[in-house]
């Protein structure tokens, strides 16, 4: 009985083998080259895992962000406030007058009969004085008075306290004839920088601006920052004039500078054009801001996937999260809060509330690629792979060609 030989296994084909590696690779890549995160990554629970608060633009939203925006000046620094008199600090300049009721006493010799009779006082000035950094000054017979802190009527009643028992019925009259202590620093784009001296009455930000000359640029094109303590604080000259609360009164050792406005917004993913962007800070809306970075790119974008992302204030930040599904917990001891806001663009109500939006100096404005575009990305690699495995595969099988 004659047995068949054993059948040969059939060479599995070039192409074949090509496509099973070049899908074997393309399993295995968990990445797709992008400009930034995919939409569902910026939504919902992908959101708040990173503590993202991602808010839908809606009417409400508007409403909330315009009535709990950027505090400004009168929102930020704690108000001044103003004393009756003025206060004596180191550096300033005093000048102390002394009255005795007649003559004979410590400051004058004895008078005539007549000058008794006419019972009149005698008076005689100190030299002026700089406080020195003891915070005190020197007072004949009285010896050295600390008067930093304290206003000129409280040091009269300390000098008529201590000469009391060696004058005759002494009076004085403090005077401060140079203060350093009582000034706040102008500089920047204004004529006539320095220190300004501050009034008994008190004197706003405008104010001091106007006694350093004025500014040299355009209102429009003027940001005022004003340096108190530890803390900074910009805001465009336009919001002064528009908001007089803004206005606010200037505290001693106040800096406040004026320099050219160059708000700039950063804009990523798919945009025809990205990277720093300037803008006018005053009247730029979010609808406005995508067309200065040349509109979406319409071969890669996803119109529903508009964004802006900026920094709120912590209320305006656990507002929008109480009505927001899926939010990450805002910090009690926090000031400020990242806050993504969503724009659907296809949408022509959404666009009308863009435009309601005004953008700020250093907001991110990016846009999500579309899930085609994904796709095409895929489908790119795919070709790139597969290419020379055609290519192989074709030449294997011409007609005399042998492979290697």
């Amino acid at each position: 009985m004659m047995t068949s030989a054993p059948a040969r296994r059939r060479p599995r084909s070039p192409l074949r083998a090509g496509l099973f590696a070049a899908l074997s690779l393309l399993a295995a890549c968990s990445w797709v080259p992008e400009d930034g995160p995919a939409k569902k990554e910026m939504l919902g629970e992908a959101a708040a895992k990173h503590g993202l608060l991602v808010v839908d633009l809606t009417p409400p939203v508007i409403q909330s962000i315009d009535a709990n925006g950027p505090p400004g000046f009168s929102g930020s620094f704690p108000p001044y406030h103003l004393t009756g008199e003025q206060v004596i600090g180191v550096g300033d300049a005093v000048q102390v007058t002394v009255w005795e009721a007649g003559s004979g006493g410590l400051f004058f010799p004895p008078a005539t009969t007549d000058a008794i009779q006419q019972g009149s006082s005698r008076a005689v000035t100190i030299p002026e004085q700089v406080v020195a950094r003891d915070g005190a000054i020197t007072v004949p017979y009285a010896g050295r008075i600390d008067v930093v802190g304290l206003t000129p009527p409280e040091v009269e009643q300390i000098i008529v306290k201590r000469l009391s028992s060696l004058a005759i019925k002494p009076q004085a009259l403090v005077s401060v004839t140079r203060t350093v202590s009582n000034t706040v620093s102008v500089m920047g784009e204004v004529r006539s920088g320095g220190r300004i001296p501050l009034s008994v009455k008190g004197d706003h930000l405008l104010e001091v601006i106007a006694a350093a000359g004025g500014i040299t640029l355009p209102t429009r094109d003027t940001m005022i920052r004003l340096i108190r303590g530890g803390q900074t604080l910009s805001v465009p000259m336009q919001i002064l004039l528009l908001h007089p609360e803004q206005d606010i009164l200037v505290a001693p050792g106040d800096v406040v500078i004026l320099a050219k406005k160059q708000p700039k917004i950063l804009a990523l993913g798919a945009l025809m054009h990205t990277g720093q962007i300037p803008f006018d800070q005053d009247e730029t809306s979010l609808a406005e801001a995508v067309g200065l970075a040349g509109g979406l790119d319409t071969t890669r974008s996803d119109a529903e996937g508009v964004f802006l992302m900026r920094y709120e204030t912590a209320p305006l930040a656990r507002i929008l999260a109480k009505d927001t599904p899926v939010a990450p917990q805002v910090p009690a001891d926090a000031k400020a809060f990242p806050v993504i806001y969503r724009v659907n663009l296809k949408d022509p109500m959404q666009v009308m509330l863009a435009r309601q939006v005004k953008m700020r100096d250093g907001d991110v404005l990016y846009v999500a690629e579309s899930k085609i575009t994904e796709l095409q990305k895929i489908f790119g690699i795919f070709s790139l792979l597969t290419t020379p495995i055609w290519t192989g595969a074709a030449v294997a099988t011409v007609p005399g060609v042998v492979g290697p």
